[in-house]
């Protein structure tokens, strides 16, 4: 290798250690690109009236931001409240199963099968201490992720009020002879992106319209907190259906055992619905993305990027699918050029009768 081959090889290894050293930032990026993609086609249909794109951009902001405090608004008391009844619930539930215990050590002589809710409350003791002295760490978490969301939001604003530039600084970063390819990938992105959140939005409220409706018919308490994790949590393919399973179980249990059991059914049938009625529409609102493909990234980003690779999984796959598709496959292999045997072999092929090439095929 020469010496500039060298140096090249030695810049892109640095840029990538760099890269990987800054990989919560380079996601809080593209996270904040999302949001801006998906608010850029309102604010493209306020162009279309006439509207200064800044005004527009401005507008739109302050819409989603109106929507989300009116959100927290009326879902905030209600969970307040539930929370209140939640932890009057859980003792009931501890008496009632210490009772339960009992009466299983009775028939049961000698045989220790549950431990005394005591001796649960003894264990408990510790980790309570470890969260008052890690108060501080947990309080710099929490201003961590405060901090992030902010930082999501002006980059989201800031990419939405006037995105050409950083666009064109995107695709300057490409060969002259390619950036006009780079911008038609970029286009396709942005469809794809606008796609994906439009049929996400639809899961989620159906889903959790659904889900109230049946925890309702079933007298689960809880009602509005448990329809709403499960509408948000179905943002998350796979992991996010699971996890809204185990709020409602748990109060179903400490309301009536059967109820648990019952509500295992109703998110079964409800995930039965949205895979046969609900993932065939939304399909066509965004990248087809196969199953498995779909579970290994959402562990694979999850394992190196936490909570926050989790949640990006499915729009960096959809990202990087459509530039594979783009400049791997059709760019580089579907151009890619014949060597004299295999043009050869080609030529002798499309002399072959019909029925060989059938066959062959």
């Amino acid at each position: 290798m020469k010496l500039g081959q060298w140096i090249g090889l030695i810049a892109l290894l640095i840029s990538l250690y760099i890269l990987w050293q800054i990989r919560q930032v380079v996601l809080l990026i593209f996270a904040a690109v999302v949001f801006a993609t998906a608010l850029n086609s309102i604010v493209l249909r306020w162009r279309r009236s006439g509207i200064h794109r800044g005004l527009a951009a401005a507008m739109s902001v302050g819409i989603l931001l109106i929507g989300l405090v009116l959100f927290g608004a009326l879902i905030v008391p209600p969970f307040v409240g539930q929370f209140e009844q939640l932890s009057t619930l859980v003792p009931r539930g501890l008496e009632q199963f210490q009772q339960w215990a009992e009466i299983l050590q009775a028939q049961l002589p000698g045989r220790s099968l549950v431990p005394d809710v005591s001796v649960l409350v003894r264990q408990v003791q510790p980790f309570a201490t470890w969260a008052f002295n890690n108060f501080f760490s947990l309080f710099s978490n929490f201003l961590t992720v405060v901090l992030s969301l902010l930082l999501v939001l002006v980059l989201t604003i800031m990419f939405l009020i006037n995105p050409a530039p950083y666009r064109q600084g995107f695709v300057l970063l490409f060969p002259a002879f390619y950036r006009r390819r780079v911008d038609e990938i970029l286009s396709l992105c942005r469809v794809a992106l606008v796609g994906w959140i439009r049929g996400i939005l639809i899961d989620m409220v159906v889903i959790g319209f659904v889900s109230a409706i049946g925890l309702w018919i079933l007298g689960v308490p809880l009602v509005l907190a448990n329809a709403s994790i499960a509408g948000l949590l179905e943002a998350i393919p796979n992991v996010g259906p699971t996890l809204s399973l185990i709020p409602p179980m748990a109060v179903a249990l400490l309301d009536a055992p059967w109820k648990a059991v019952a509500v295992l059914i109703l998110y079964f049938l409800i995930q039965q619905l949205e895979q046969y009625l609900l993932v065939p529409y939304v399909m066509q609102q965004q990248v087809s993305l196969l199953p498995a493909i779909t579970l290994i990234s959402q562990v694979v980003f999850a394992i190196f990027f936490g909570f926050l690779g989790l949640f990006l999984a499915i729009p960096l796959v959809i990202v990087g699918q459509i530039w594979l598709n783009e400049v791997l496959v059709k760019d580089i292999l579907n151009d890619w050029q014949d060597s004299p045997r295999s043009a050869q072999s080609k030529a002798q092929s499309s002399t072959q009768s019909p029925e060989v090439v059938q066959i062959n095929q």
